[in-house]
């Protein structure tokens, strides 16, 4: 959207359409993965929600046995998700 367009609308307008200072980012999530049945598919896509819930984030997305493409945001209504949540993926997905 054009900058201009954004601040040229009331704060209340700016924070129902999430603009500006309301404005929520969050993270995409993508990795390779080689697994050999959908247990084991089943089993990863949990160690994630576990993770994403231990750091107070949504996670939507999907995959199968070779890669995943998730997109990660926070919970909260105006909270983002923060670079520290994206370095705690990341070392995850390398430990595994």
């Amino acid at each position: 959207m054009k900058t201009n367009i954004v601040h040229n609308k009331k704060k209340r307008l700016r924070k129902k359409l999430f603009l500006s200072e309301f404005a929520i980012y969050g993270f995409e999530f993508n990795c390779k993965v080689n697994l050999k049945s959908e247990t084991e598919v089943d089993q990863f896509l949990d160690e994630i929600i576990d993770l994403a819930v231990s750091r107070k984030l949504h996670v939507g997305g999907g995959g199968g046995q070779s890669d995943f493409d998730m997109f990660v945001c926070s919970e909260y209504n105006y909270g983002s998700a923060t670079e520290e949540d994206r370095g705690v993926d990341r070392m995850w997905v390398i430990v595994k």
